[in-house]
Parts: C-alpha cells; structure tokens; sequence
C-alpha cells in the first residue's frame, strides 16, 4: 500500500501523541455525552498505533505544535464489493477550531488513506443532533437513505 497524500496539518498518530489524543478523545467522548474506563482509553490507543491491518487507524490534525483533532477509521470486507470499505468511526475538532476546515481535512485525510489502500467507499454515522458538523457532511459526503438499528440490552 502506498502512502497516502494527506492535506496540510494532517498526519497519522504517533506514540508521543497519547496525552493530546486523550485529550481531543475525551472531548469527542464527553460531547457524545459518554464515558469509558482507562482500559479502554489503553486499547483503542494501542490498536490506533498498531500495525494489524484489521485495527483502527487513526490520523490528526496538528496546528501551531499541538493537536487540534483526531480521525479513527478502519478498512473491512463488505459483501457487496470485492474491495474493502472504510469506516470513518470518530472524528472530533476542538472547539477552539471548528469553522476552520480542520474537520474537512481530517475527513479528506481518511479519504486519501482509504484511496491509498484501494477501498475508494468510505461512510461514516452521526446523530441527528449533530447539527455543527451535519453542514460540514452534507458538503463534503452524500447522505444514506439508511437507519441504523442495535441489539437490545439482554
């Protein structure tokens, strides 16, 4: 796979970047109105700088030195495709940002990444509240006519 060519002030995580990444994770987490135990903060960062192909992948956005915002995507199968398929699962800016295009270059990121591997479908969800970043999505992505349902608690 080729190196994708990311827009300016986006890179991939790095390892130094775990008290930023815990930061902007914990905003992106707090607006969703949702909290996870250290564990989980320890794994999904391990599987972000991980180098299993089936793991998360995860990109930043950097300005003046320090992270401003943050992309987890991961590839998989798909069964209507012979290529794989790029879920865009997280993607949060700072507030002190939002209204620069640090959001579309972060998502424009995760499309060069995802071209780079040769899985060109990517898709993300987000909530209906979500109105901020709905304009940016509406812009930059096409809507789906689909509704996402989950398994009941037990």
């Amino acid at each position: 796979m080729t190196a994708p060519a990311l827009p300016p002030g986006i890179r991939p995580l790095r390892t130094a970047d775990r008290p930023d990444w815990t930061r902007l994770w914990t905003g992106y987490l707090t607006f969703y109105e949702t909290t996870l135990p250290p564990e989980v903060y320890d794994s999904t960062f391990a599987r972000l700088i991980g180098d299993d192909p089936q793991d998360y992948n995860g990109l930043v956005a950097e300005q003046d030195g320090r992270l401003v915002g943050l992309a987890h995507y991961l590839f998989h199968r798909h069964g209507w495709k012979i290529e794989n398929v790029c879920y865009l699962q997280d993607l949060y800016a700072d507030p002190s940002v939002r209204g620069t295009g640090v959001g579309r270059r972060l998502i424009e990121g995760v499309y060069a990444a995802a071209d780079a591997a040769g899985a060109p479908g990517v898709y993300w969800l987000t909530q209906t509240f979500n109105t901020t970043a709905r304009q940016l999505y509406d812009r930059i992505g096409v809507p789906s006519p689909f509704m996402k349902y989950n398994r009941p608690p037990a």
